[in-house]
């Protein structure tokens, strides 16, 4: 006799037979080799909502039985057993012709048992598929402390690379902000308007990530025209205006996500919505939203930030200028999403 491994010893067994003989004899067999959790029944009806009670690790099922018989029986249990999950069935019969076991395994079954029982091939069957499915849920919880682990290594490489657009975008900005703070502010102003238009969470928080590198393209610019404290003349000012594709050059190509939107916010920032932005001249929607969005964070920004080449405007001031811009320099729906954010508190 095949005693049970004190691995399997608390296994819960499911025993389904409407012979009274058949199962008693099986509780016997089980209880004399070790196995100290069954549960049993002859009445085919009570078969699921044991099932449901107790969750068995292992069901012994007869099929020759009065409705709903041991087929119907497994195609109920398919409905309630976890894809990703191993639940044995070991089948019951008297019946070994090929066409019972086509449909049986087709069914859900895992192994049969043949009537009348030999003891040690009972034990020996249970044991072999109480095994598989302690070695089916060994490999299922590594695979999830893998998955677990190749999630975690992601976030840090998520993080990894937002740190590294961060500073990227910190670098550009300390030519003309000691503070190094605008970018930031620009962001967080951005994803607010982003909220404000209804983009869903992480949409916003995708553009506060982006927004920070609009002005990427400054590390192109030289001192000379950047920190000039004095107009530009239209040869500098023609330079100066290269930053937005030097930014989106920089960025282009990029695979993740939030490359390809810091891009499109790098070229399209100082678009207009009458036509008269730069770099190309798009107008009204064709400018994508977000650097509709950034446009305004950026400019309001600017106006209220005092740069070497130009005094800080009080935040009303800088606010009446978003306003007269609207439909002009701005989208008309961004700057009321704006102005409703700054009279509202909550900028």
């Amino acid at each position: 006799m095949t005693n049970a491994p004190e691995i399997f010893a608390d296994a819960r067994i499911l025993i389904i037979d409407d012979r009274v003989i058949n199962v008693r004899l099986l509780e016997r067999i089980l209880k004399r080799a070790g196995y100290r959790e069954c549960t049993s029944t002859t009445d085919s009806s009570a078969a699921i909502g044991l099932f449901e009670r107790h969750q068995p690790d292992l069901v012994l099922l007869d099929l020759i039985m009065p409705p709903p018989d041991g087929h119907q029986i497994m195609a109920q249990l398919r409905q309630r057993i976890a894809a990703d999950d191993f639940l044995p069935i070991l089948v019951l019969t008297s019946d070994l012709s090929l066409a019972a076991k086509e449909r049986a395994l087709s069914g859900g079954a895992k192994d049969f048992l043949t009537k009348p029982f030999e003891e040690s091939e009972v034990l020996l069957r249970i044991h072999n598929l109480l095994q598989a499915r302690h070695l089916h849920r060994q490999i299922r919880r590594h695979n999830l402390e893998l998955e677990d682990r190749v999630r975690a290594r992601t976030r840090d490489l998520e993080e990894a690379h937002a740190e590294i657009l961060e500073r990227l975008a910190l670098a550009a900005e300390y030519r003309d902000d000691d503070t190094g703070e605008h970018t930031q502010r620009v962001g967080h102003v951005a994803q607010a308007l982003a909220e404000r238009l209804g983009a869903p969470a992480e949409v916003s928080a995708l553009i506060m990530r982006a927004a920070p590198l609009h002005d990427l393209g400054k590390v192109g610019i030289p001192d000379g025209i950047l920190l000039k404290p004095g107009p530009l003349t239209d040869a500098e000012w023609a330079q100066m205006k290269t930053h937005t594709t030097i930014g989106a050059s920089i960025l282009a190509d990029g695979k993740h996500p939030l490359l390809r939107l810091a891009e499109s916010i790098a070229a399209s920032h100082h678009e207009s919505w009458d036509g008269n932005g730069y770099p190309v001249g798009l107008a009204g929607e064709a400018i994508p939203l977000p650097g509709r969005i950034c446009a305004v964070a950026d400019v309001f920004d600017a106006l209220t930030h005092e740069r070497p080449y130009k005094h800080a405007w009080s935040r009303d001031e800088a606010l009446q200028e978003i306003k007269a811009q609207s439909g002009r320099k701005f989208d008309p729906a961004v700057v009321l999403a704006f102005v409703a954010l700054v009279e509202g508190g909550a900028l």
